[in-house]
């Protein structure tokens, strides 16, 4: 019987890791490998817990794929960008203001940074069933068993063991968080692949080098495979912007605003940003896989109050609870103003808008 073939992509290749001295953020490490019996949950979910409270980021490593395994899905994902004519792209733009859902392109210059510079990022967005939409370039269209594949993988072995995590911390029951995100519900959880491109000097000045204003993110949970372009900062408890380090095969994970409300403030959407890359990496091209985690459109995001945890800690509401969206109105009302809104100033130098009832901050 013949062997299996992939379908071939030209091999990506990532620039050097930096040998820059700089300040990096001190993230604990959850071995994620310990989470698949129920004396590893009991060991790992203190350290989640605590991370996920003080931080909103921890670093995950033995997630169960191997390095060549990630490798080849930068490789598929470097063909959203390099293979796909800039006309094609063009056709399969996705219009995140009218439909409030990220599938498709978002291509360069659609978000405003700051004086008047425009963002030099480009994304591809898919639904986490990639079959459930026809939205593929013809050069894409090869991978995307592989990416249905990698898409499942991220929710049932690396999103849901991280869920049984954060609801054994609360002294919830195990599958309270998973029950909220069900793989074939009607939901928005995606694939983006992203490439950040180099920017002009003019730009980078205008800028203060921010290349994405320190924000926090919408969903639940967000896993970005690290890659080596040292560009990421998180803002840390004691208000200074520190650098997420690359690690091989290796996960960045980050709590987002959803879970925040639904931990009842227990647990950090922590703010960060993405900024010009040190100088022995700028020119580069910043290549990116993510997948972001939303819990199903109907949930309404208010406190989990049977946690006996939140009981005793208390409860730190972003919205009184008759007035809490659920995750389609979050989703909604966020995909559609970012980037886009006219913020307001406020005395700290920073700004905000209100979406969907809830106040939503901007960090420059």
């Amino acid at each position: 019987m013949p062997a299996t073939t992939i379908p071939y992509a030209p091999h990506y290749v990532p620039a050097p890791a930096t040998k820059e001295d700089l300040e990096w953020a001190d993230l604990p490490i959850i071995d994620l490998s310990k989470a698949a019996t129920p004396e590893g949950r009991a060991e790992l979910a203190p350290a989640m817990r605590d991370a996920m409270h003080t931080h909103g980021f921890v670093y995950v490593v033995n997630h169960g794929l191997t390095q060549a395994q990630r490798d080849r899905m930068f490789d598929v994902a470097d063909v959203a960008f390099s293979q796909v004519p800039e006309e094609e792209k063009k056709q399969y733009t996705a219009n995140f203001k009218e439909t409030g859902l990220y599938s498709g392109y978002k291509l360069r210059q659609y978000w405003h940074i700051d004086n008047g510079v425009r963002d030099q990022i480009e994304h591809f967005n898919m639904h986490h069933g990639i079959y459930d939409r026809d939205i593929y370039p013809k050069a894409l269209q090869p991978f995307l068993a592989e990416i249905r594949t990698f898409s499942e993988y991220n929710h049932f072995n690396i999103l849901h063991p991280i869920l049984r995590l954060l609801a054994r911390g609360m002294e919830l029951p195990e599958e309270t968080f998973v029950n909220m995100h069900n793989f074939d519900a009607a939901g928005e959880g995606w694939i983006r692949f992203m490439k950040y491109y180099p920017r002009s000097e003019d730009d980078e000045k205008n800028t203060k080098n921010v290349w994405l204003k320190g924000h926090t993110d919408f969903g639940t949970i967000t896993i970005l495979w690290s890659q080596p372009v040292t560009a990421l900062q998180i803002l840390s408890p004691d208000g200074k912007w520190r650098w997420i380090r690359h690690m091989d095969n290796a996960l960045v994970v980050n709590i987002g605003d959803s879970l925040e409300m639904l931990s009842g403030g227990f647990y950090k959407g922590t703010i960060h940003r993405v900024v010009q890359p040190p100088a022995d990496q700028r020119g580069y091209e910043r290549l990116g896989v993510f997948y972001f985690a939303l819990a199903d459109d109907d949930v309404k995001l208010v406190p989990c109050l049977e946690s006996p945890l939140l009981q005793r800690s208390g409860v730190k509401r972003r919205v009184a609870d008759e007035a809490a969206p659920n995750q389609e109105e979050m989703r909604k009302a966020r995909t559609a103003s970012y980037g886009t809104s006219t913020l307001k100033k406020r005395e700290d130098g920073n700004e905000e808008e209100v979406v969907a009832g809830i106040v939503v901050k901007h960090f420059n």
